[in-house]
């Protein structure tokens, strides 16, 4: 083509290139670009946060069941799940228990008759009192002196149930999490080595402020969750929630690196853990 005037033949080989690469322009997939969704509810009392959250938690597991015949749970130790688990066992005692599977999200490296055993603490408020057949409840080996070989022997149960291929995670309907003082969840600690883990399913984590090693999910398995479920409760938890939900902090919080890929996630409160939020 000729072109007697210069301005017009560079403005049509900017439009002709600009063409051109529209044509072979690929439309980003929308998934890598939608938020987590979250929801943040606000009950006035603990009293109604237990309630509400009793009501989520078996909402999801009639749902889960209805949909493929089974409801995959994680669970979490803590003074405000143990409320929850404690009013599952006295207002849903008839429940289709034997539709559930439940694990555990994070354990102390302790035998599971330890005070301190998340699972001997789910064992008195919930398990001891449904009608749950035991093969549906996967407890940490954590009485393994090998905190390394107990994680490795949980990783390997959850590949087994879910029936995992190699670099697959597993999704889980629900898991439920709390937040500790310091923004920590799960037993993913500020400036611990799990905070980084990036493959494995369960890792070994040492942490320093406790001199102990806890057993804990990772990243890669909370975020695949269907849903993520917080639960916080009390006014000495209201600067850290502030923090958590409406800070940035640099690097983010454990709990703030919550985000379910493809997944709802849910913080339900209390009027005094909430008290420092905009709203």
């Amino acid at each position: 083509m000729q072109c007697g005037n210069r301005l017009i033949c560079n403005l049509h080989l900017v439009l002709k290139v600009a063409w051109i690469k529209l044509q072979n322009y690929e439309i980003p997939k929308l998934q890598n670009f939608m938020p987590p969704t979250r929801s943040i509810e606000v009950l006035a009392t603990a009293a109604d946060l237990y309630h509400a959250a009793a009501e989520e938690f078996v909402r999801i597991a009639r749902t889960a069941i209805g949909a493929q015949g089974r409801f995959t749970v994680a669970l979490s130790g803590g003074s405000t799940p143990k409320a929850l688990y404690s009013l599952l066992a006295a207002n849903y005692a008839t429940f289709a228990w034997n539709r559930v599977f439940m694990f555990f999200g994070d354990e102390r490296h302790v035998p599971p008759t330890d005070a301190e055993s998340n699972y001997r603490m789910v064992q008195e408020s919930l398990l001891s009192k449904i009608t749950i057949p035991s093969e549906n409840v996967f407890r940490v080996p954590a009485e393994n002196p090998d905190a390394a070989a107990a994680a490795a022997n949980y990783e390997s149960q959850l590949r087994k149930f879910f029936e995992l291929k190699p670099n697959e995670f597993p999704r889980f309907d629900l898991i439920l999490l709390g937040m500790g003082p310091d923004g920590h969840t799960a037993s993913l600690f500020p400036d611990s080595a799990a905070l980084e883990e990036k493959s494995r399913l369960v890792v070994a984590n040492w942490v320093e402020k406790f001199k102990t090693h806890r057993i804990t999910f990772t990243f890669p398995v909370l975020n695949r969750a269907a849903e993520i479920m917080f639960l916080a409760n009390g006014a000495d938890k209201a600067e850290m929630l502030h923090q958590v939900l409406e800070g940035k902090s640099t690097p983010p919080l454990p709990s703030q690196r919550v985000q379910p890929s493809d997944g709802k996630l849910l913080w339900m409160l209390d009027e005094p853990a909430a008290a420092k939020l905009s709203r």
